[in-house]
């Protein structure tokens, strides 16, 4: 896709939530069930049933998916994709592009063996190698707008506010 296509593909999706700004509030959900034996949480992604257990560093067995790697994988999805989108947007030709996340967690935390040491990711660093003959302002352009734009970096980054509750059933 080039940068007219894409422009074209947007425009009246643009124009109508301009026009109707509820229409572009849409509510994204995803759904599990802990209905199977073992420790793990079966996701429906939408293409596929994703079986999500422990960490190794945890006790898992390592055969299922990491939440915090899904967490990252996700990361990586979306600022890949944006970059992807951006760089056709403002025509940066990309002759290769890799996407890093990585994270650090202390496992003393979700393990309950330090109160003091916080549960979750400590630091997260995302990276974009790309090969490109772009000059540099283009590039910190790229950049700019790629970090504006990733739904699940802004996201992470901004901590939205979130509510949890348990009901029976």
């Amino acid at each position: 896709m080039d940068a007219a296509t894409l422009r074209a593909t947007q425009a009246p999706i643009k124009e109508r939530y301009k026009s109707d700004p509820d229409a572009a509030l849409i509510t994204l959900t995803a759904k599990g069930s802990v209905d199977s034996d073992g420790l793990t949480c079966k996701v429906e992604t939408g293409r596929a049933l994703a079986t999500a257990g422990l960490h190794p560093a945890t006790g898992g067995s390592g055969l299922e998916l990491c939440s915090g790697d899904m967490l990252l994988e996700a990361l990586v999805a979306c600022a890949g994709v944006t970059l992807k989108s951006v760089a056709t947007a403002i025509e940066v030709p990309l002759t290769r592009g890799d996407v890093v996340a990585e994270g650090d967690l202390d496992f003393r935390g979700t393990l309950g063996i330090d109160k003091e040491t916080p549960v979750g990711f400590r630091e997260i660093r995302l990276r974009f190698d790309v090969g490109t003959d772009a000059p540099q302002d283009k590039l910190d352009l790229l950049l700019k707008l790629t970090e504006r734009y990733c739904v699940v970096y802004q996201t992470i980054k901004n901590g939205p506010k979130v509510s949890v509750s348990l009901e029976r059933v």
